[in-house]
Formats: structure tokens, sequence, C-alpha cells
């Protein structure tokens, strides 16, 4: 916890809601704070995705493998794996999934600079950061999905 900075409280009025349509992408919240982790998960299903909240690397990999995500976000430092090895793995089973990672650690960058060496190039949040720049990040990270409407599938 040491190096941290106390991220500030926003009100989940604060939060946009959004009318839930059938299609809800899937987005799996990796944070070994829970109460990170929870509450982007919660202004998440809020916005309209279906998001689910893991802990550590090896539990969002077992999430990931029941409920495919098409975004991760992830926290860089996390117990065990990182968030940058938890990133590599999840892009190597699942290509198509969408990477944010989030750190308040400045020990981060080291860590940034190895993946970029390694062909690696992964947006990163700082945080704390606001939920509507949350949901803008998620937003443009993901491309609307296009529409089937009238086009007969064989």
């Amino acid at each position: 916890m040491s190096g941290r900075r106390p991220s500030p409280v926003v009100p989940l009025s604060d939060v946009p809601a959004t009318d839930v349509s059938e299609y809800r992408p899937v987005v799996l919240v990796v944070d070994d704070e829970s109460a990170i982790a929870d509450t982007v998960t919660e202004i998440l299903c809020r916005s309209g995705y279906a998001a689910n909240a893991a802990y550590d690397g090896n539990e969002a990999l077992e999430s990931a493998l029941v409920t495919p995500p098409e975004l991760l976000i992830t926290d860089v430092v996390l117990p065990g794996m990182t968030g940058i090895e938890l990133a590599i793995t999840v892009k190597r089973i699942f290509p198509d999934c969408k990477i944010l990672l989030f750190s308040g650690q400045a020990a981060t960058s080291d860590l940034m600079a190895s993946a970029r060496s390694a062909g690696h190039n992964f947006t990163l949040l700082t945080k704390p950061i606001h939920p509507k720049e949350l949901l803008l990040r998620v937003a443009a990270s993901l491309k609307p999905r296009e529409s089937h409407a009238g086009v007969a599938v064989s």
C-alpha cells in the first residue's frame, strides 16, 4: 500500500446509467485491492457492461476461461504474476481481447518498458481514475459491435 494515494470517493449517482441492451461486452477487472476491483466492476455493470472481478492473476485466468473477456482491465502490480504477465497470457489465449492496464505505483514504468521491448504495447491508466474517464477509455477500447439486423446467417 505504500506509495499509493488515497482514491477520491465518487458517488455512484455520478456514474452515468445506460440502458441495458441484449449485447453486453464482457469486461474482466483484476485488482488485488478488492474495493477497487469491486467498485470498477459495479461502475461497468451500471453502465451496460457484463463485468466480472478477480483479485489475482490465477483467479483472473480461471474466470477468463469460463467467460472469455472482450476487455481485460488489470492492475499492473498483483501478487504472483504481474498484470502485464496476465495481459500477455490472456492475449495469447484470446487474441481479440483488448487490454487496459492501470496502476498507482511509479515502479510500473520498468514493467511497461520491458513489455514494450517484448513487442507488447498496452495502454496504461493512472490510478485513481474518475469513473467518467474510465468509461470513456473502456468505450474507446471496445469497437462497436456490427449489427446483423436484416442479414440472414446460415
